[in-house]
């Protein structure tokens, strides 16, 4: 017994003098925490370097967009190929992807030989003999002529500009096929497929074996958003914000980005964690200088990095003796696969024996333990590396989201990760440890990236479909020139119909006469107070106006409207707006003064003068009763009347396109339209007295107020609505006339259609659709305020008519694109026509007090004479 205790002692004493001795000799490959979080800090900076379209040329991390847009959402289905080429053997696939209910897919797949004379020869031989194994393959599963999805995993660095294209920027691993450099992977690919008549294939995606391992796992795990390959290479890809990658247009969504991490270093930024067996290593390579960071934490070179430290051990005599064998010089002799038979937690020392013995040594007990704790350090590095630069992914990931926690699966295949004992194990651990702020899931890829390929076709095919849905529907929203010209002659006849007297009462453009006959020249003054009503908020002004300097001071409150008030009586309503006149007045310490008033009246009026508008119906959620039919000043006076504490000159009532219009034309003359693009849209504008047959006299000029969205109920632009518009129109308050949120509820519409819900976050299809809706709508805008600038150079007789538009509205003011395509449609439509488009700043308000400021100059200009 006391034998036993004895050499139990003696053992482990004699795996403790071996283990101290190990790390001694390789005290440089031992990374504390706090080396690896510093590690993470560079990985993370290299990150942003590759990124940035200014940085990224100098990044030794690439971050390669691979124009990956989507992981599987489980709809896709179909037949695919699949190849696979960057290993020691080249991979076909067919693979079925079908829904039915249940995401479920079946492969049939076929191994070739990638001989050193075709891998390391001639490039275009290369890709002839791929194209001779897809042959071969479709020959033997009987596939002969079927038209067939194609994805290729090529797992080498390539530059894409789309999905199906990759330049190759440089082998790796033991690949060196001439002539391929700087070309297209996919159209050597595709030459070499037309010698085979009877293979048909259309090559959908080229794919990165990471990409791969990503979309496979993300297939069964839709929180998969990252891919890592640890074998005979090591690579990882994410999916990263669209915002954020500077190589790539647009910026919504997200795209996979290939980070290329295997070449981390070859800056010079991990110089102070390289030992001498990874620069002794390095220039024993195929590629000196290059995937350093590969080079310390793959399949490739593990069993490589083993065997030169024993080399070195043994030749400093703490090894076998001191004596070496042939075999120990010789390289690639170690393979990983023995460094990971090594570790096994049983028969570890055992096979540490028996392949040393294969080597031509005579190890001792001691010397086995050494050699097997050499094996943990250099691969416990490597799984320590990898982890550093993973959780540098998985804390952008997190900060992208901006969540405090993330919740996240990463997928994995390579060798080294499967094969290995420990491996996996101490990479989860020590991610865990450098980000504890996530939770990750580590899911082994069990069919391997050509499966992502095919994968990766699938959704490619199934975005491919949804984007001839989506152009097919957004087609009918994309007008041609000719249509536009259309459209300007159309409501250039509707303006004419609206201002004869025979043809107004059929005329969908109303054409109505405001009795506004003048603007601004600059000698206005005085103090005048203004209303505004148009919504649920009524607002009071007192607006100065100074001659000669064009300035204008305003004061004004804003006075809620209570839905009881709104939808009560017309004499309560009236009396709500006088009461809060009273309290503006009290506050301004004007209650006795005589003050000229206008009106901003934002509901349909007809007008027999400027002071007269007789209500025609009310919008708006307005439904007060016993107005409609009746002549609002009158009953604003009325209310003044009843309340008996001010006097008031009601000069003027004014729709607020008019005051849109006249508050622009204050600072700028050349404005005569007043443009109003909002929650609805109108147009005024100054109209030859001449032309305007529904009021007496022909001399001078009267403000029209178009009322235009009533354009095309008759029918007249049938041609260009759309089934949507039919679907908005039937379902809104007014069928068969002018709609109100027209677009908003195109877009839901159509998102509908396509299968997505008005809360999707399918970010790119929502901003196309509103892009497409909102575009029309500008473009129709444009078309007929090019049919009323032409109507007044015509009328001028003017070869070239210069004028400013006033504008005003939250689709004009918010939209990001609106104004511009409005401003070109002019332009191309009118090329006669000078005009220019003036924001409105202070709205109708102001407006309603200049034309009151204007009615009373021209009132009194007559006495002046």
């Amino acid at each position: 017994m006391f034998a036993v205790h004895l050499m139990a002692f003696y053992f482990t004493k004699l795996k403790e003098d071996q283990i101290k001795k190990v790390d001694r000799f390789l005290y440089h490959m031992r990374l504390s925490d706090e080396t690896l979080l510093d590690i993470m800090t560079r990985f993370q900076a290299e990150m942003q370097k590759g990124l940035g379209k200014d940085t990224n040329p100098t990044a030794s991390v690439k971050m390669l967009p691979t124009f990956v847009r989507a992981i599987p959402d489980g709809s896709e289905n179909g037949e695919f190929l699949a190849l696979d080429l960057g290993g020691s053997k080249f991979r076909v696939l067919k693979v079925q992807v079908s829904e039915e209910g249940k995401q479920k897919v079946q492969m049939e797949s076929q191994f070739y030989p990638t001989p050193n004379e075709i891998i390391q020869g001639n490039g275009s031989e290369l890709f002839v003999y791929v194209a001779d194994c897809v042959a071969d393959f479709v020959k033997t599963k009987g596939l002969k002529n079927k038209k067939f999805p194609l994805g290729l995993t090529f797992s080498f660095p390539c530059r894409q500009t789309k999905l199906e294209e990759g330049v190759l920027l440089s082998w790796t691993k033991k690949f060196k096929a001439r002539g391929v450099q700087d070309t297209d992977v996919v159209n050597c690919l595709t030459k070499a497929m037309k010698k085979h008549k009877d293979i048909d294939v259309d090559i959908l995606a080229l794919v990165n074996d990471t990409v791969g391992t990503m979309m496979t796992c993300a297939y069964d795990d839709p929180y998969c958003e990252v891919g890592v390959i640890i074998g005979t290479g090591t690579n990882a890809c994410y999916m990263e914000d669209m915002s954020n990658i500077d190589l790539v247009e647009g910026d919504e969504g997200r795209m996979c980005i290939n980070t290329e991490w295997g070449a981390f270093g070859d800056d010079g930024a991990l110089e102070d964690i390289r030992t001498e067996f990874d620069l002794d290593l390095d220039l024993g390579s195929l590629n000196p200088g290059k995937q350093l960071f590969e080079k310390m934490i793959s399949g490739l070179y593990l069993g490589e990095l083993v065997r030169l430290v024993l080399l070195k051990m043994a030749k400093a005599g703490l090894l076998f003796g001191g004596k070496i064998s042939s075999t120990l010089h010789t390289k690639g002799k170690i393979e990983t696969r023995h460094v990971a038979a090594m570790e096994k937690y049983k028969e570890g020392l055992a096979n540490t024996r028996e392949i040393l013995t294969d080597l031509g040594l005579e190890p001792s007990e001691a010397d086995c333990i050494a050699v097997q704790h050499v094996c943990t350090i250099v691969s416990f590095r490597s799984a320590n590396l990898c982890a550093a630069a993973l959780a540098a992914i998985l804390t952008r990931l997190r900060e992208n989201k901006k969540l405090p926690r993330l919740r996240t699966t990463v997928g994995v295949d390579g060798t080294l990760y499967k094969i290995h004992p420990q491996y996996p194990k101490r990479l989860h651990k020590v991610v865990r440890k450098l980000v504890p702020n996530c939770d990750v899931r580590f899911l082994l890829s069990e069919s391997g990236s050509t499966k992502g390929a095919a994968m990766v076709t699938a959704v490619a095919s199934r975005v491919q479909a949804k984007r001839k849905q989506i152009d097919r529907v957004l087609a009918l929203f994309r007008l041609t020139q000719e249509q536009l010209v259309g459209v300007q002659d159309k409501m250039r006849a509707e303006l004419e119909y609206g201002l004869k007297r025979d043809t107004h009462p059929l005329a969908t453009v109303k054409m109505l006469p405001t009795y506004v006959c003048g603007m601004p020249d600059g000698t206005e003054k005085g103090k005048f107070l203004a209303l505004d009503l148009g919504g649920t908020n009524f607002r009071v002004l007192l607006v100065k106006v100074r001659s000669g300097r064009r300035s204008v001071r305003m004061y004004h409150k804003i006075f809620a409207v209570p839905l009881e008030v709104m939808q009560g009586t017309g004499e309560e309503l009236f009396d709500h707006i006088v009461q809060c006149i009273a309290d503006f007045l009290d506050y301004m310490g004007l209650k006795g003064a005589p003050l000229p008033l206008g009106f901003t009246f934002s509901f349909p009026c007809r007008q027999t003068s400027i002071d007269k508008g007789t209500l025609i119906e009310w919008t708006k959620g307005f439904k007060a009763t016993d107005c409609e039919g009746e002549d609002m000043v009158d009953m604003l006076r009325e209310a003044i009347k009843r309340r008996n504490e001010f006097d008031l000159d009601i000069v003027a009532v004014v729709n607020d396109t008019v005051g849109t219009m006249m508050t622009c034309g204050y600072e700028d003359p050349n404005c005569e339209i007043g443009l109003i693009a909002g929650t609805g849209s109108n147009v005024c504008y100054m109209e030859e007295m001449r032309n305007i047959e529904l009021v007496e006299g022909d001399k001078g000029l009267m403000c029209i107020n178009t009322e235009w969205g009533g354009f095309g109920d008759n029918g007249c632009i049938n041609d260009i609505r759309t089934q949507y518009d039919k679907e908005v129109d039937e379902g809104s308050l007014n069928p068969g006339k002018q709609s109100d949120r027209l677009a908003l509820l195109q877009v839901r519409r159509i998102l509908q259609q396509l299968g997505l819900d008005s809360t999707c976050e399918d970010s790119i299809v929502v901003k196309e659709v509103c892009g497409a809706v909102s575009r029309r709508a500008a473009q129709l805008c444009g078309a007929g305020m090019a049919a009323i600038v032409e109507k007044k150079r015509e009328d001028q007789g003017l070869e070239h008519l210069k004028i400013t538009v006033g504008v005003d509205g939250t689709l004009y003011k918010l939209h990001p694109h609106f104004s511009w395509i409005l401003q070109e449609t002019v332009k191309e439509l009118a090329p006669r026509c000078d005009v220019t488009f003036m924001l409105s700043e202070d709205g109708s308000g102001k407006g309603a007090a200049l034309i009151t400021a204007v009615a009373k100059r021209l009132q009194q200009a007559p006495k002046g004479k």
